[in-house]
């Protein structure tokens, strides 16, 4: 039997106060599920901006009309119809609600997994890869990189409407997603370092399933 798993049989009674303690993990259940209505509501979002642009594409005035104000597009010239940059602003706003999804899956998943109670999917063709080891440091390095991705098309879709930012705007988004950066390259860094045992095990392991 697998020494990892949790034998009732054998295992010491657990006072009341510790047990008490430890069962306030499940406060943490109405956040969890806070979040997944807020993944629901970001789908609606989703879904609205990608109708919007599939009628402005047929030439719906008024979807082109809420393309431009939800993504803040600004012109010298009116806009008719949509051009390549309106299409490809709306793009990476759809990218980045499905990044933000994204992440809030890695937050509810691993984070219910790793601080409330385990799911038991080992087997299922659908678990996650990470999820088989997440742990509160693979969590943070790995939400860490989902916010560099995100920041990333923050600045992307910035430069692209450069024209509706001022200069001390551009300047201070690139320095915060260059701060993103630096920060993530430290968690890791220091993850590195509380667990290189850990570390150099999965690294070993990895080269004996290769083999």
């Amino acid at each position: 039997m697998s020494t990892d798993k949790y034998d009732s049989a054998n295992a010491r009674p657990i006072p009341i106060l510790p047990r008490l303690i430890f069962a306030t993990r499940w406060l943490q259940l109405p956040l969890y599920a806070g979040l997944i209505v807020a993944q629901a509501v970001y789908v609606w979002h989703f879904w609205v901006e990608l109708t919007h642009l599939i009628e402005a594409a047929f030439g719906s005035e008024t979807a082109l009309e809420q393309l431009i104000t939800s993504i803040g597009y600004k012109s010298d010239i009116a806009v008719i119809r949509l051009n390549e940059t309106i299409i490809m602003l709306v793009v990476l706003a759809l990218i980045d609600v499905v990044m933000i999804s994204n992440l809030l899956i890695m937050v509810i998943v691993g984070g219910y997994e790793t601080f409330v109670s385990r799911m038991y999917l080992e087997g299922h063709p659908d678990q996650p890869e990470w999820l088989s080891h997440v742990n509160a440091s693979v969590l943070k390095v790995k939400l860490a990189t989902a916010i560099i991705g995100i920041s990333s098309i923050h600045l992307l879709k910035t430069f692209i409407n450069a024209q509706a930012y001022s200069e001390k705007v551009l300047i201070a988004q690139t320095a915060i997603h260059i701060t993103f950066l630096v920060s993530a390259l430290a968690i890791a860094a220091t993850d590195r370092l509380m667990f290189p045992t850990d570390r150099a095990a999965k690294q070993i392991d990895g080269r004996n399933r290769n083999d």
